[in-house]
């Protein structure tokens, strides 16, 4: 079988040295460390000393004849606890000078600390060894320094054109093939690439996993998963972490993922430091409009990922909340406002801009009781932030994310349906939407609009050939459910001449306003068309 050699970039593993027709001729048998042999060999280094770890850094392969070793067993383990101490590759002994058999104690020594021995049964020369094992790390080297060009040079770009942080978490996840989490310093995923790979798995219990994986000096392994971690800066200093989920345990990282990440992690800050960065709402956004549009494939990966962006889903009451607002300026960033203002009072809950004029609060409460007072706060904020023209809409409450998409279709009918809003009132439900508000929302059906147009295009015509004011008198006598007298105190006329302009109506109409399903027609008329002119600005 031919030698395999490693991937480029990458340094050659103890296994894939073992097998290169230079060692393969001296019978290779591995005797120890056997779990270890995927180990990276970063030299090749050849000695007869006792004392190795003075000239060793971590990584080599170290080969020896065994001349010095000494015939103490407790010296033998202290020259196998130098190399374990100091992160050596391995230990190759050549039998024949001084030993026919490996020592039992050497074996011993290095099954203990788990550092990989092999024995050649026949002599090879270490010249031969050190040149070929040196020039396949060279090359890997080489490739390497290439590469990283190759990832400087697309990071930079990124950066260049300002691209999101979505693009850049991406594109990291593309060139290592892993899944790759953005996290703040709260153990919150703000954002990930999964790869297809379903939330639940992945993202489950982030912040208990993610605490147990320390970020190291150098980009490392850590924790009990294997995770390599780069850290995130802004102007303030540490601000969050980029993970790749490389899962390799007990083998070593792959040096381009490293690279990459560390690229990767450069770029984030660089995004961050070049202006404000509302990464949070846009993590927050982005996972509300997943829920409401029901584009998690499952209930569990719903709730792995509210839950890792922050959100207590289990043992919660959930209310969808939605804000409209006319469009301007002096919207910009209330989402964040709005969230800093229920973080303060202890209250969970997402808040991003999902559309122009819409902002969406989902809550997560423990006492289903405490909506009221939580969506009056809302309102109280919004009014002031906005002015009387904001409505705020709470959605029925749910006990699973499962059917938020239904609480949250139902508060933003009822957003969309009260127009205008009371000024008594901070918040609505669905239960304040009467048939008025009902005909608001339907206004732009064109179906309506044909509706009110047969219903009372002869009186409006008659009204602007005249200048008459037959339409505000039938709106009148509609308002006061048919009581005529009413209608003409209202409408600011005599009796006598209210009691014309209605027989006027009947005539121009051809209608018998005595009749209660007539008058029904015309008030839904009425109300379609009042609800046109009452179109919110902006909309």
């Amino acid at each position: 079988m031919p030698p395999r050699h490693p991937a480029i970039g990458h340094f050659p593993s103890i296994t894939e040295v073992l097998r290169l027709p230079v060692l393969a001729e001296g019978m290779p048998r591995v005797l120890a460390g056997e779990s270890q042999l995927d180990r990276a060999v970063r030299w090749v280094h050849v000695t007869e000393l006792l004392n190795p770890a003075d000239f060793l850094e971590g990584g080599e392969l170290v080969l020896t004849t065994g001349m010095p070793y000494p015939e103490d067993a407790s010296e033998l383990r202290g020259y196998v606890d130098q190399l374990a101490d100091v992160g050596a590759a391995g230990l190759i002994v050549e039998l024949g000078h001084r030993y026919r058999r490996v020592p039992d104690e050497l074996v011993a020594a290095c099954r203990a600390r788990d550092v990989p021995l092999v024995e050649l049964a026949r002599g090879v020369r270490f010249i031969d060894v050190t040149q070929t094992v040196h020039a396949l790390i060279l090359d890997a080297q080489g490739a390497l320094l290439r590469r990283g060009r190759d990832v400087q040079d697309i990071f930079t770009a990124l950066t260049l054109r300002g691209a999101d942080p979505e693009e850049l978490v991406h594109t990291t996840a593309e060139l290592t093939g892993a899944p790759v989490v953005l996290e703040d310093l709260n153990h919150r995923v703000l954002m990930c690439e999964l790869l297809g790979r379903p939330y639940e798995p992945v993202v489950s219990a982030w912040s208990r996993r993610s605490r147990a994986a320390p970020t190291t000096e150098k980009i490392a392994p850590s924790g009990p998963e294997g995770w390599l971690i780069a850290p995130v800066q802004d102007h303030h200093g540490p601000w969050g972490r980029l993970v790749l989920l490389e899962g390799r345990l007990n083998a070593e990282p792959d040096p381009e993922h490293i690279l990459v990440l560390e690229r990767a992690a450069v770029a984030l800050s660089m995004a961050r430091l070049a202006g404000p960065a509302w990464w949070e709402r846009r993590a927050h956004r982005c996972v509300l409009r997943d829920l409401y549009e029901r584009r998690f494939r499952s209930p569990a990966d719903a709730r792995a990922r509210a839950e890792a962006l922050g959100l207590p889903a289990f043992g919660h009451r959930l209310f969808a909340v939605v804000v409209r607002h006319p469009h301007t300026g002096a919207d910009e960033h209330l989402d964040e406002r709005m969230a800093k203002a229920l973080a303060q009072t202890g209250i969970r809950a997402l808040v991003g801009a999902t559309a122009p004029g819409r902002i969406g609060v989902l809550l997560a409460l423990a006492q289903a009781s405490a909506w009221q007072p939580v969506a009056e706060r809302i309102g109280r904020l919004t009014r002031e932030e906005l002015g009387p023209q904001a409505v705020v809409a709470v959605g029925p409450g749910v006990t699973d994310l499962s059917g938020i998409a239904r609480s949250w279709q139902e508060a933003e009918q009822t957003a969309e349906a009260i127009t205008p809003a009371s000024p008594d009132r901070w918040f609505y439900v669905s239960a304040d939407v009467g048939l008025p508000e009902l005909l608001g929302v339907l206004r732009a059906d064109t179906r309506l609009q044909r509706y009110a147009e047969r219903q009372l295009t002869r009186l409006i015509e008659h009204d602007d050939r005249n200048g008459g004011d037959l339409l505000p008198a039938l709106r009148a006598y509609l308002a006061a459910a048919g009581n005529k007298s009413v209608a003409a105190k209202r409408a600011g006329m005599s009796r006598q001449a209210y009691y014309q302009r209605l027989h006027t109506i009947e005539r121009v109409l051809g209608c018998d306003l005595e009749s209660g399903l007539q008058r029904t027609s015309l008030h839904v008329a009425v109300l379609v068309l009042d609800a046109r002119e009452a179109a919110v600005p902006g909309e």
